[in-house]
């Protein structure tokens, strides 16, 4: 419900620059809402809102027509009217009638979710408001707790089976930010815990809009509502990692730039990550550290070295070795364990920040992309061995050879193994 001011023409401009088409019900005697952020170091210090009010159009024939016909339908409502209209709800009820999938991310002063909605997504603070609020309506179930200031909270969990029973939704997703998600069905049953891989830093502006996006996408593609929920942990998380909604610009073509804006976008840690990161830690004055491996088995050499890294500066990227370089390195039976999940071990671990994997024989090609003031390698190596040292002294920086960790080694792990075997 866009009004016929500047920033409704911006919007609906930008929108059709990304290829959306835009349905408006029209806003009267109202101005489109503006919210305007003030960053610093990439994070966001302080939001000025403008704009609001007026009367939401009533639902055209081209809205009825654009709600029945699409894959799946996210409502995201910010309480501005468009998710009470009476029309837009009928519409939404006759769509899921009819076997469409419909997620809902509520909004504490917006309208309740229809009823049957495939996937309702309120985050941890929303869903212990609304659940709070049934309970003090008379519907039965678990009392609340109390905070030392008063406030009632529930947990996630309670939160969820509670808002399910209560809306008649199939799913309740509760986010949960850093800490993932739970989903609850709305027929009872044990919760689903979803767990997000850990980000350092990231401005979170948008990370709620991206995952409700990606369960929609997921869930109108056929996936079931617990892959569809993984799937938005890991895009949310992704999104982050690379900058979150600040870090979105149009392109050229008109879409938008950022990796965490595509819906298609393979949620790995990538080196736009890694490079989004490098540019936080450098616009404050901060050292960054790269080191590199394979670490096909994490072992406690590999942990100590990484926190020997770390300690040099104020931010370490990883550059992994993809699957394909580690089998021209270490021959055709490794390895053992996939790049994701080598990645996935990597950035769980407190001293990591980032993780960029790359393909080829040595890091050098990434080290040009990421220009790190240091390379820390582990080992009896000499700085002039290394190939990456003459790529940190094309920009300035240095090479650091961290103490070897005798007796730690992941091939003599793989022996020790197969032996016992």
């Amino acid at each position: 419900a866009l009004a016929g001011d500047g920033a409704g023409e911006d919007l609906r401009a930008t929108l059709s620059a990304c290829g959306v088409e835009v349905v408006d019900l029209g806003c009267d005697g109202g101005a489109t809402v503006e919210k305007v952020r003030v960053l610093c170091d990439g994070r966001s210090l302080l939001r000025v809102d403008r704009g609001g009010g007026g009367a939401v159009g009533a639902l055209t024939a081209e809205a009825r027509a654009a709600i029945g016909w699409a894959d799946g339908v996210l409502v995201a409502d910010y309480g501005r009217g468009v998710a009470a209209c009476a029309g837009v709800r009928a519409a939404l009820s006759d769509r899921l009638a009819a076997g469409g999938c419909v997620v809902w991310d509520p909004h504490p002063r917006g309208a309740i979710p229809v009823s049957g909605v495939t996937v309702v997504t309120p985050n941890a603070v929303e869903a212990s408001a609304f659940a709070v609020a049934i309970a003090s309506d008379g519907m039965e179930g678990n009392e609340p707790s109390v905070t030392a200031d008063g406030r009632a909270v529930l947990d996630a969990a309670g939160c969820a089976t509670r808002l399910a029973a209560a809306w008649g939704c199939q799913w309740i997703c509760v986010t949960r930010g850093a800490s993932g998600a739970v989903l609850c069905g709305g027929n009872g049953g044990s919760s689903l815990a979803f767990a997000a891989p850990g980000v350092h830093g990231g401005d979170p502006c948008g990370a709620g809009d991206r995952f409700a996006t990606s369960v929609a996408a997921a869930l109108a593609g056929g996936a079931d509502a617990p892959t569809a929920i993984a799937a938005a942990v890991e895009a949310a998380t992704a999104f982050v990692a690379v900058g979150g909604a600040a870090a979105t610009r149009l392109g050229q073509g008109g879409g938008p730039t950022s990796p965490g804006c595509n819906p298609s976008a393979r949620p790995t840690p990538s080196a736009d990550g890694a490079s989004a990161l490098v540019e936080r830690v450098r616009a404050r004055g901060g050292t960054v550290v790269a080191t590199g491996g394979c670490f096909d088995l994490l072992h406690a050499g590999h942990v100590q070295t990484l926190q020997a890294a770390r300690a040099l500066g104020d931010a370490l990227v990883v550059c992994l070795n993809g699957d394909a370089s580690v089998r021209r390195l270490k021959g055709a039976d490794r390895p053992l364990v996939g790049e994701d999940d080598r990645a996935a071990v990597l950035r769980a671990l407190g001293c990591v920040d980032a993780v960029a994997i790359f393909d080829e024989d040595t890091p050098v090609e990434l080290l040009h992309r990421l220009r790190p003031h240091l390379w820390a390698k582990g080992g009896d190596y000499a700085h002039e061995q290394l190939p990456e040292t003459d790529a940190l002294r094309a920009w300035g920086g240095r090479t650091v050879i961290l103490p070897f960790v005798d007796g730690r080694s992941t091939s003599r792990l793989i022996e020790e193994v197969a032996l016992r075997a």
